[in-house]
């Protein structure tokens, strides 16, 4: 191995006859560095968007997230909410009752959801962070208060300043319908606004009422322990998945426990989804490029025809004289995939922190700049796969040209 190494290096530096072998040689090569520094920067650009968009998740959903595995809702009483507060590196939890409401203000109405927090409800979230007017206030002075997403509100065309108070309407979970009085078959509460939120997300902004959970507790008809859910802070220097597994163990059978991307597993699948067809049409993209180092080995041994010769002369077989070539198509493909990650890692380390290619539209973007994140994995990703490429893409044609084009030296 270490001769035919030796050999396939010299012909691979050595300088060509003819200067048309050089050309297609350095074609060969460029097209290699292209399609890996592509592969590179497109994974890039997914894990930049999968951040980004997980980031605005995060200033509204929690660490870790209880939820019942059939139904909408679930008792305090049937799991150990102590134990689940005493686990190692649980810093808060907070109790959430959400459902469906008809929302009403002046003579427009929407349906929304209200989710009614308790006062933990701040520090396991950064609710904090996204109030774009007015901040976050549950109740002041004995006046039920609320805050809004910015999408919902201007819907409902609701604003801080206006005396009039948003409705909430929640058929009665119990009793019978009076037909002579409908009105009375709802329950009905009632908040002054006092500021909106802007997660940047729909499913967020154009649906969410954020009120008091006693209030939402009366509006739906539940007692003191029901809850939708519980919101759970954790320590960001502890063990994610064993610190998961530790609350899936005391919180029981009859709940799950969610991580922020189970919270919303359909995104990232669809993410992860993307990434893979991504990553499949570029590599397939490579396997096409792989043809020019086909052509450029095939002139290469027409180019050493001499020398094959000279090689068999000496005692070299056919099976030495294939390896030579074939480690000769594989450095190929090798001095261009690490000089393809090279530039490829140059220019995400570039936009991830100078953002110079930015979006268009004049600021009307959530970020000025293409989100881009580089990961370890992918870099040594894309090396596996355009090496595996290259040495599959030389193999089967080496081997055929070595044995039948050159029989003539008897090889």
């Amino acid at each position: 191995m270490n001769l035919a190494l030796h050999i396939a290096k010299r012909y691979l530096i050595a300088k060509k006859s003819q200067n048309i072998i050089n050309v297609i040689s350095m074609i060969s090569v460029v097209g290699v560095v292209t399609g890996s520094m592509a592969l590179l920067v497109v994974l890039s650009v997914f894990n930049g968007l999968n951040g980004f968009i997980g980031d605005l998740f995060g200033a509204f959903d929690p660490d870790y997230k209880v939820v019942p595995v059939s139904g909408k809702v679930f008792s305090l009483d049937s799991l150990d909410v102590k134990a689940l507060k005493d686990t190692e590196g649980v810093l808060f939890i907070s109790e959430i009752l959400e459902d469906q409401a008809l929302l009403k203000f002046g003579k427009r109405r929407m349906p929304g959801q209200v989710m009614g927090v308790d006062c933990y409800f701040k520090q396991v979230s950064g609710v904090d962070s996204i109030m774009v007017n007015g901040p976050f206030r549950l109740h002041e002075k004995g006046e039920n208060q609320g805050v809004l997403g910015a999408m919902l509100a201007d819907q409902l065309n609701v604003r801080l300043n206006f005396v009039s108070p948003l409705a909430m309407y929640v058929p009665r979970r119990t009793g019978s319908i009076n037909m002579m009085r409908p009105e009375s078959s709802f329950n009905t509460e009632y908040i002054r606004p006092a500021g909106f939120f802007a997660v940047r997300q729909n499913e967020y902004d154009g649906k969410y009422v954020i009120v008091q959970i006693d209030q939402a507790r009366k509006l739906f008809d539940y007692d003191s322990t029901m809850v939708s859910s519980l919101a759970i802070k954790v320590d960001p220097n502890i063990d994610g998945e064993r610190l998961q597994h530790d609350l899936q163990k005391v919180a029981g059978p009859g709940v799950k426990v969610l991580n922020k991307e189970q919270q919303h597993e359909a995104f990232y699948k669809m993410m992860k989804v993307e990434k893979l067809m991504a990553f499949l049409i570029l590599s397939f993209i490579m396997v096409i490029a792989a043809f020019n180092v086909i052509g450029t080995l095939s002139m290469l041994i027409y180019e050493k025809k001499e020398s094959i010769f000279t090689l068999k002369s000496m005692g070299a077989d056919r099976k030495l004289v294939t390896r030579i070539f074939l480690i000769e198509g594989w450095l190929i493909s090798l001095v261009g995939v690490f000089v393809g990650v090279l530039v490829g890692v140059l220019l995400v380390w570039v936009q991830q922190y100078f953002g110079v290619i930015k979006f268009q539209g004049g600021g009307t973007y959530l970020m000025p700049a293409y989100p881009v994140k580089l990961q370890l994995m992918d870099v040594l990703l894309v090396v596996a796969t355009v090496s595996i490429i290259g040495f599959l893409a030389a193999w089967y044609p080496v081997r055929v040209i070595v044995k039948r084009y050159f029989s003539s030296v008897g090889l």
